[in-house]
């Protein structure tokens, strides 16, 4: 799956998440909102320029989310994205709403649209997380202009090759074939029991915080 493949899983399977904001008092704010459409640039959604959701936005130009599908934890995937977000106004409204034909049922008038506006988030990195498979699958990926950066747990040079980190992992996901420990991304749960492992410090951790 590329970006946009993830991207419009997100707005097709998924479509309501859980997005976060930061309020005034740098306090965070949950709200649930659907993602309403996606292309190379990023992911759409609208809101009513009365509420707080949009000054939230406004101020502090930036967005979390996640999104879940699936009838329990060990049959569901994630996405999760952050990234800038940006208003676009009212002109793709009538692109949003006949995508979304339920929207007719909220704001079933013109005059009532007048409250909306469209944002898009872009420049943003994101991870699909599938626990329904064995091991479990997870990717990165980013979209609409951002920088891609490695992230999660590596091994270096300075491994001696002792399988210290294989006995802790527990989706088995570390190969020594090399003769040194290399960590499958795609199966990582990145729970650091690796890095805790490791007697020879090998093990860093890279671009989380």
């Amino acid at each position: 799956m590329n970006s946009l493949d993830h991207l419009t899983y997100l707005v097709e399977e998924i479509h309501t998440t859980v997005v976060a904001t930061v309020d005034d008092d740098e306090l965070p704010v949950t709200a649930a909102i659907d993602m309403m459409d996606a292309d190379e640039k990023g992911l759409y959604f609208l809101t009513a320029k009365g509420k707080g959701f949009y000054d939230r936005l406004k101020r502090r130009g930036y967005l979390a989310l996640t999104g879940m599908k699936g009838e329990d934890t060990l049959h569901c995937a994630a996405v999760s994205i952050r990234g800038r977000v940006e208003e676009l106004g009212s002109d793709l409204l009538p692109r949003l709403f006949e995508k979304n034909p339920y929207m007719n049922e909220i704001y079933p008038t013109p005059q009532s649209r007048q409250a909306l506006t469209v944002f898009r988030l872009y420049e943003g990195s994101g991870e699909w997380f599938d626990l329904s498979q064995k091991p479990i699958r997870r990717a990165s990926f980013t979209f609409g202009g951002a920088d891609g950066k490695q992230e999660g747990y590596f091994v270096t040079n300075a491994c001696t090759g002792c399988r210290a980190c294989e006995k802790v992992c527990p989706q088995s996901c570390i190969d020594f074939a090399g003769g040194r420990a290399v960590i499958r991304q795609e199966n990582c749960l990145h729970c650091g029991n690796c890095m805790t492992a490791c007697p020879a410090g090998a093990v860093v951790r890279e671009g989380q915080p």
